[in-house]
């Protein structure tokens, strides 16, 4: 699984855009997380087959920019599912120094998190 970070005009149409891109190159998206910030829309898209996407989005005459190994976690079954995992998971991470750049629930129950040290936070995390 990777993250793509795609940066899309603020304007009615982009996300289909880049859904209908996927979508016609057999992609799917198994997790995303999106927003407007200072006129253009950012967003967060889990794949299964980044140079595909990469290729499928970049065709589309959407920019792709960046590529991550997130953290992919079930949620159910761990303590993420209980009121105050989140802090408590994400004291553990910062506490190992680790920062977390993006965060996101995708499907199937599972946790997206996109830090800047991964094996440090799989440790701190107990992964």
């Amino acid at each position: 699984m990777k993250d793509l970070t795609i940066s899309l005009e603020d304007r009615p149409g982009t996300m289909a855009d880049a859904g209908e891109a996927l979508g016609k190159a057999g992609i799917n998206i198994e997790g995303f997380v999106g927003l407007a910030v200072d006129g253009r829309g950012l967003m967060h898209l889990l794949v299964d087959d980044a140079a595909a996407a990469r290729s499928a989005l970049e065709g589309a005459g959407i920019k792709v920019e960046g590529e991550a190994d997130p953290l992919v976690m079930d949620i159910v079954s761990t303590q993420a599912a209980q009121p105050g995992a989140l802090g408590m998971m994400a004291r553990r991470v910062a506490d190992a120094g680790v920062n977390v750049t993006v965060i996101y629930i995708a499907t199937g129950d599972r946790g997206i998190v996109v830090t800047s040290d991964n094996e440090k936070a799989k440790a701190a995390l107990g992964m």
